[in-house]
């Protein structure tokens, strides 16, 4: 989840860039750089790593001047290396850019018969050449500026420079990247986050989707896409620096969980093009084509701990929609025993981190037994997707809170997203309309979920010693991740169960007042469903159900209900998982457990 920075004043903009994306460093990167207007030039200055390792090159001649833009890389499009790390320059123009340019084949290929030679592997220099090319075509800055943005497919943040222009900074936002202005006393700000500029001004406009405009030291101007001038409301900003960091939140898990409208819109948009209507699985279709039929007869996801929750449910996903075989291993397990691998079994390894011990493990031995590995990961260039043939990456960022909460939902979306393109390779799932404008809607309802307010539910319950989740079908591995996440970080011991196991065992728990969690969507499994309900609740239980919205029915059967938007079965699991984490959340917070760094818990298993 890349940074940007940018500065216009009177102060040198070196120290300004650095400080500002050293605020933005908890959004994670992989490289860094900035770009200085110096007496009639820009000079751009880049390095791989750290901020530390950008300061060691400016200490000894860092570039002056009062105009410049700031970058932290995370890589989405090309390796991460000085050569991919922005800024980016062509001709006059120098830019930084957070987002996907969806369109990115027909634009190389457009620029190459204009004889543009492209120095880097990233998505984000076609801009620069575009908008060069503009200027070629006879355009002015600010119009080529434009009429660049117009043919550009996609989500960016941009802030871009010329290098004839020392008064000036461009910038645009569309879709789902974030970017905000601040106003200072002869000095402007853009940023991608306000702890970037928090320190020079706490007066800020937060630009809205399609919005693009020029900053001056001593003005701002906003329009739309179609060039017709906006106006956006000025808010103060009281935050502390501190809080900032957490976008205003009281956790970093409370705001990951906020963010999963956009990481979820981010990993669709990586993988969807809008204009055709299909899924494009970039890296991973030549491996489905073999010599003209499909090469694989089973399928095997292989992980640890939420991601192997994402994994059951991958399962269904694969099952249901490409008809193939699928086993699901715990890394941990797969290692040890003698799995049957061969060069027609696919391995689907699911790492947040691509470092997990256990996996890496894993796919080792997958390439020893001659299996091609695909990776779902969420970091670029770490161990697993290196040692992977290939990998899908998703979109969620740096997740800072222990407890994963979007790298979740964005393995699940990438598992589904992969079901459906195995589906519609092998002629077993039929891929419209209805399913695609499906996939568009997801961020919009889970935008919705994540604002229900459950402390009053939490604290209802936060004292009970102990909880089950109950679920069917898909929906069971959706069970075992709220359980987990309730025990991770409110140390409540709470239980995942099939609910079709219920009577094999899990029942004998159940006494008077136990909090059951029961996810009861209206699928083909809710009569089967109400009748567990009706079970538990003949034992003393008290049912919490996570329901369709408009299920009149089992209102009357369980004490507390949150509903999700009706959707259709696919994407119902991936809404049914943002209400647990907001409860696990709210629960832990009235106990006031140490939420973002729970006890005897890593972030990422890197041993055994």
């Amino acid at each position: 989840m890349c940074g940007i920075v940018g500065y216009i004043g009177k102060s040198n903009a070196t120290p300004i860039l650095m400080e500002g994306l050293s605020r933005l460093e908890y959004r994670g990167y992989d490289s860094a750089g900035i770009a200085v207007r110096e007496k009639k030039a820009i000079r751009i200055v880049r390095s791989v790593g750290k901020l530390i390792e950008l300061d060691k090159k400016l200490k000894s001649n860092a570039p002056v001047g009062t105009l410049g833009i700031g970058h932290t890389r995370w890589a989405t499009h090309g390796r991460p290396n000085e050569t991919n790390a922005h800024p980016h320059k062509a001709g006059p123009v120098v830019l930084v850019h957070n987002g996907i340019f969806e369109n990115y084949g027909e634009l190389h290929r457009y620029l190459a018969k204009k004889g543009h030679t492209l120095k880097t592997e990233t998505d984000t220099e076609l801009a620069c050449h575009l908008i060069q090319q503009r200027l070629y075509d006879g355009l002015s800055m600010e119009k080529a500026f434009f009429k660049a943005l117009s043919e550009i497919e996609g989500s960016y943040a941009l802030a871009v420079l010329h290098e004839e222009e020392p008064d000036r900074i461009y910038f645009a936002r569309r879709g789902s990247p974030p970017l905000v202005v601040g106003l200072g006393e002869g000095e402007n700000f853009v940023a991608s986050d306000i702890p970037a500029i928090l320190s020079h001004t706490r007066r800020v406009v937060f630009l809205e989707d399609g919005d693009a405009g020029i900053l001056w030291r001593d003005r701002c101007e906003i329009w739309n896409l179609s060039h017709k001038k906006v106006r956006r409301p000025i808010k103060t900003v009281n935050w502390s620096l501190s809080t900032a960091e957490k976008g205003g939140f009281k956790h970093f898990m409370l705001k990951e969980i906020f963010e999963q409208p956009r990481v979820v819109g981010d990993t669709l948009s990586g993988q969807l093009s809008e204009k055709q209507r299909r899924i494009y699985l970039r890296g991973v279709d030549p491996l489905f084509s073999g010599n003209g039929s499909f090469p694989f007869d089973k399928i095997y996801l292989v992980a640890c701990g939420t991601s192997y929750h994402a994994a059951l449910a991958g399962k269904y996903y694969m099952e249901e929609m490409a008809r193939l075989p699928v086993m699901v291993d715990q890394a941990s397990e797969f290692r040890y025993r003698n799995p049957i691998l061969d060069r027609k079994t696919l391995i689907v390894a699911i790492s947040q981190s691509g470092e997990t011990a256990d996996t890496l493990a894993a796919v080792q031995i997958a390439k020893e037994k001659g299996a091609k590995v695909i990776s779902i990961c969420n970091v670029v260039d770490s161990a697993i997707p290196r040692g992977s043939d290939t990998t899908l990456y998703t979109r969620a960022g740096p997740e800072i809170g222990v407890a994963s909460t979007k790298a979740f939902t964005t393995q699940m979306v990438m598992l589904l997203l992969m079901a459906l393109r195995l589906g519609r390779i092998r002629q077993t799932f039929s891929f419209g309309d209805e399913t695609f404008d499906a996939l568009v809607k997801l961020p919009k309802q889970i935008q919705r979920l994540v604002e229900i307010d459950l402390r009053d539910l939490a604290e209802k319950y936060a004292h009970s010693p102990n909880f089950l989740y109950f679920g069917r079908g898909i929906h069971y591995p959706i069970a075992l991740e709220g359980a987990l996440k309730l025990k991770e970080i409110s140390y409540i011991h709470a239980e995942g169960y099939s609910a079709g196991e219920m009577k094999h065992g899990p029942i004998a728990l159940i006494d008077r007042g136990m909090p059951v969690v029961v996810l009861a969507p209206q699928d083909k499994t809710y009569e089967k469903v109400m009748g567990n309900i009706e079970e538990v609740r003949a034992r003393g239980a008290s049912v919490i159900a996570i329901a369709t919205q408009g299920d009149k029915q089992i209102a009357k059967k369980c004490q507390d209900v949150i509903y999700v938007p009706k959707a259709p079965w696919y994407i119902t699991p991936i809404l049914m998982t943002i209400p647990l984490q907001l409860l696990a959340y709210h629960i832990a917070d009235h106990k006031g457990t140490d939420i973002d760094q729970p006890r005897n818990l890593a972030k990422s298993v890197t041993v055994e």
